[in-house]
């Protein structure tokens, strides 16, 4: 019996590994091939949108000021732009500092919320925002981005060039990468996602997920959908899921590239992240039981893939280390122990060079540095994820069954000396 869940873990493990270098392929060759498309449609003169871009605010005082100041220096016709931030019931300066910005720049508006519509978390102060807008795009940014120049003009023009896009999804890099081990570790994930998930799903597939930040989306289309879902403590995902049952796609353009600030502290990455974890299952949870529902097998790859990571894989994971600890206290008399460590070191093997591979397509990643801190992922960051994953996934099951309310969970800034230093090194 132990022989066979050892194998059941190890298949479902390295079918994922698997998939993950298939999609690693894709990345690649997604890389190369998207500047080819930047130049065609660099070509075209196309008039520009309205656009609208929505920052939710709460309590951002120590960021807040560096973003306005990168956003109201975007190329894109001033006229033609109105940055809007929805100061969330702030209890700090936030909202002095936004006004501070309107008042100089008539294209920077604020929205101030009140209860019983504010404070409901970032679906609710977006929901907000798209109601006080005017622009035919609407584009969102955290509230501490710094998107680089050119970002929205990318972000815009994915939409204009590809009118079955109902959304484009930008890239986005570790403003602070270079603070500490944990904000490596992000970095490097970060870096992995974007290629191997995005680029690699992209290409394959036509498939992309909504992040929560530097994306575009045509307002007719949010308005059919009724903006985002304030129960959805993922609303990327959740409104990824609804996209593409309207029968739009959404394009990954990393041409547009927008810098943020990650978490520093274990306790603020393990909020953060749990929030996250919640929000997919949610998100599975919402669609899993009506899939025969669904009309885009878009979605329902999309489904499969949150699938396989929060589930699937991770019991596979889960129960491989159970064996392995099991296996100091009980002779459970497997008879395929040396195959198993052997595909384990296999395992990583494909773990770390899918990792490099998708570090070779940023400038100044794939250093020896880099290189050894992929390494550490694989046996400390992966292994904070399972617990995570385990802990976020009790809270989902006490919720549905106790039928609580999510709780929204602002992730903690940083005053950090490195704010600003985009570090590519």
């Amino acid at each position: 019996m132990a022989d066979l869940i050892l194998y059941v873990s190890l298949l479902i493990i390295w079918l994922s590994l698997l998939y993950h270098l298939f999609l690693m392929v894709g990345g690649y060759c997604y890389y190369w091939q998207h500047f080819r498309i930047v130049h065609q449609w660099q070509k075209k003169s196309l008039q520009k949108p309205v656009v609208s871009i929505l920052i939710p605010a709460h309590n951002e005082e120590v960021v807040i000021r560096d973003t306005l100041s990168e956003m109201v220096k975007l190329n894109y016709p001033k006229d033609k732009l109105e940055i809007i931030v929805i100061n969330d019931l702030s209890t700090d300066q936030t909202g002095a500092i936004v006004d501070e910005f309107s008042k100089e720049y008539s294209f920077v508006k604020a929205v101030h919320t009140e209860k019983p519509f504010g404070g409901k978390g970032k679906s609710g102060a977006l929901n907000q925002g798209l109601k006080n807008s005017q622009g035919e795009v609407i584009v969102v940014y955290d509230a501490d981005n710094q998107p680089e120049p050119n970002a929205l003009h990318y972000l815009v023009m994915g939409l204009i060039n590809d009118q079955s896009a109902g959304a484009v999804v930008g890239k986005f890099r570790v403003l602070n990468a270079k603070k500490n081990l944990l904000t490596r570790f992000i970095n490097i994930e970060t870096l992995t996602f974007q290629w191997l998930a995005q680029a690699g799903r992209w290409y394959w597939f036509k498939v992309a997920t909504i992040p929560g930040t530097n994306f575009a989306i045509r307002r007719s289309l949010l308005e059919e959908l009724d903006g985002w879902d304030e129960k959805a403590l993922s609303e990327d995902t959740e409104l990824s899921f609804r996209v593409y049952e309207s029968g739009y796609h959404i394009r990954f353009f990393p041409q547009g590239v927008t810098w943020e600030q990650e978490p520093e502290t274990l306790k603020v990455w393990w909020k953060q992240r749990t929030r996250w974890a919640r929000g997919n299952l949610y998100v599975i949870g919402k669609y899993l039981f009506r899939v025969t529902e669904l009309k885009s097998k878009r979605v329902m790859l999309d489904l499969l893939y949150f699938i396989s990571i929060y589930l699937l894989f991770f019991a596979g994971i889960l129960l491989s280390h159970s064996l392995f600890v099991t296996s100091f206290v009980v002779d459970l008399n497997l008879t395929i122990g040396s195959v198993s460590f052997l595909l384990i070191f296999i395992g990583f093997l494909v773990f770390v060079t899918q990792v490099c591979l998708a570090l070779s397509l940023e400038q100044n990643q794939l250093t020896s540095k880099n290189v050894m801190t992929v390494a550490l992922m694989y046996v400390i960051y992966s292994q904070m994820w399972i617990f995570l994953v385990i802990y976020a996934s009790g809270l989902e099951i006490k919720r549905v069954m106790f039928k609580q309310e999510a709780r929204w969970y602002k992730t903690e800034r940083f005053d950090s000396k490195s704010k600003g230093q985009k570090e590519i090194d």
